[in-house]
């Protein structure tokens, strides 16, 4: 290669790897940009998802289409499936969705906007830096993303427009140009290899739309590596389901068994296919237009692409939706349970970093089984005070409960830093800063709870009975504190803000009714009804009583927006 083609190679590959670099960020961009202005619609998505296989498919369409990344719709399906959150059945529905909204990314490029895309990108910048409103920031960094994207394909464009030139590469692509079935599956090979690499399937269709447009390759050779990255794209999700659970790894290989299923049928009908597609789209995409100037250009081929994608998805999901049912009994098969699969403990997963929206909500499923396993905690301890002779399970289901509680709190801590780390709104950074302070709560919450279980299991091991009148106390204290704080914990699951007021009325009476109970047994212990070493243990039962409900009432203020 002589020293002019080796300053053109650089050309073309500063250009190409310069627009693929702002094209993928462009994209970043705008799936953040969407997931901040859209993130309580995408909870309300994810939260709708039946076992019913059609409205599945519909939330992975609409989530992948707000997220703008089928690729970290499947890896976040891997990890609520990991977390027990959602049924293989689901999961598979999920996945069809998410393949059919991928393709709008091709539409998307479609629009005639190329050249306007350096003008979206500087006025979108401005507003982005200028702007004090969080709502119009986000939008900004959507719209900024939107003409990274069409700057970044336009680099790609005009970088690829010297290669058809050039004999070297004209002679290296002929021998991948599908004239025949194996002319396809090679292509098809070199998409799934590429978006392999790359692990973006939007990235190699705009690697492909530059290639089209530019005249380097044909129709039918961007509609094989179409189809082929439809293939790369699965191993995404292979790889966040290494070290998971068996239905994590049943998700990901179902991704992999429709792709692959779908190009396999979708080849094998490749030349009367793109006829279709030309019909659909109402030109031929391989049509060529030359202008004056003596420019070639494919005004129909992009058009011609994204309708291949959009067309293959969509019909590959409608004959797989009924087979739903079949390929969960086959993945069954295929990757059998392990016989001693250990159980999650939390339902948090590295997997949703990259989806803050449902990432919040995931650690706040964490705040409810706190409050539940605290409620049944309370619930034990009731009864141990009633027996007054706990048995050996009683006592390791209730150390048990409080191990677990601390284990919870320390995950969503670890898990939120990491997740309020990176560029999250407003709304998602205060939600995870109230949920750190409220697992804070109940995680001092189960420790009071266990200091009274402890110091129960203290009189009793020293041969000492509370007082008829001492025990009723304890218990109508317990009372009032359990139903305190199962209030507060289903302000908590509902999110009722409004709660405090009552909150801090009701912890006025608990905390003059401890300090009654208090008063009466002072006057048992100066009367001589109670010796010293019960007092002191009784004393510090009604003070842990106390404290359970301060770290109750911090919850409701957390909830009410005070701390």
């Amino acid at each position: 290669m002589n020293a002019e083609n080796i300053e053109v190679a650089f050309t073309i590959a500063s250009s190409v790897v310069g627009g693929l670099g702002i094209f993928l960020l462009g994209m970043k961009n705008m799936s953040e940009g969407m997931q901040a202005v859209a993130g309580a619609k995408l909870r309300a998505l994810i939260g709708a998802i039946t076992n019913n296989r059609f409205v599945a498919c519909g939330v992975g369409t609409l989530v992948t289409c707000l997220i703008q990344s089928s690729s970290v719709t499947t890896v976040m399906v891997v990890g609520m499936v990991n977390a027990s959150l959602m049924t293989l059945t689901q999961a598979i529905g999920v996945i069809l969705g998410a393949n059919i909204g991928t393709t709008i990314t091709g539409w998307i490029l479609v629009l005639k906007v190329g050249k306007y895309g350096l003008p979206i990108l500087g006025v979108s910048a401005f507003a982005f830096l200028f702007s004090k409103r969080e709502k119009v920031r986000y939008l900004a960094s959507m719209f900024m993303g939107i003409g990274m994207v069409f700057f970044g394909l336009e680099l790609m464009k005009h970088g690829f427009s010297p290669i058809k030139d050039m004999p070297e590469f004209r002679e290296w692509f002929s021998h991948f140009t599908p004239h025949n079935y194996l002319g396809v599956l090679k292509c098809c090979l070199v998409g799934a290899i590429l978006t392999a690499i790359v692990q973006s399937s939007s990235a190699t269709l705009g690697i492909t739309i530059g290639l089209a447009t530019s005249g380097v390759i044909d129709f039918p050779t961007a509609a094989a590596l179409v189809l082929g990255e439809n293939i790369g794209t699965t191993i995404t999700a292979w790889l966040a389901s290494l070290g998971a659970s068996t239905n994590a790894k049943r998700a990901a290989y179902a991704h992999i068994i429709i792709n692959m299923t779908g190009v396999a049928w979708i080849t094998m009908i490749f030349w009367p296919y793109l006829k279709v597609v030309g019909w659909l789209v109402g030109h031929d995409p391989s049509m060529m237009v030359v202008a004056e100037g003596g420019d070639q250009s494919f005004p129909h081929i992009a058009a011609g692409i994204a309708a291949v994608h959009t067309g293959f998805n969509v019909s590959n999901a409608a004959i797989m939706m009924p087979l739903i049912g079949v390929m969960t009994r086959v993945l069954k098969k295929l990757v059998p349970e392990k016989r001693r699969e250990k159980p999650h403990l939390t339902y948090l997963d590295v997997r949703m970093f990259d989806t803050p929206a449902i990432g919040i909500q995931q650690s706040k499923r964490e705040l409810v089984r706190m409050g539940e396993i605290l409620e049944r905690m309370l619930i034990s301890l009731r009864n141990s005070l009633v027996t007054g002779h706990p048995d050996e399970v009683v006592k390791k289901k209730a150390f048990s409960r409080e191990n677990t509680i601390d284990i919870i709190q320390k995950e969503i801590v670890v898990f939120l830093s990491h997740l309020l780390s990176g560029n999250v709104p407003q709304t998602v950074m205060t939600a995870g800063r109230r949920q750190l302070r409220m697992a804070d709560e109940y995680e001092s919450i189960g420790d009071y709870i266990t200091n009274i279980f402890k110091l129960n299991l203290k009189l009793i091991d020293a041969d000492l009975q509370m007082s008829g009148k001492g025990k009723e106390e304890i218990l109508d204290l317990h009372d009032h504190v359990f139903s305190y704080f199962k209030m507060i914990n289903h302000g908590v699951v509902n999110e009722n803000t409004e709660i405090l007021r009552k909150a801090e009325e009701q912890g006025v009476l608990i905390t003059k009714l401890m300090k009654h109970y208090r008063s009466e047994h002072l006057e048992r212990v100066e009367s001589g009804e109670a010796s010293a070493h019960k007092s002191l243990i009784y004393t510090d039962m009604l003070n842990a009583y106390r404290r359970i409900k301060d770290h109750s009432l911090n919850i409701a203020q957390t909830l009410g927006g005070e701390k």
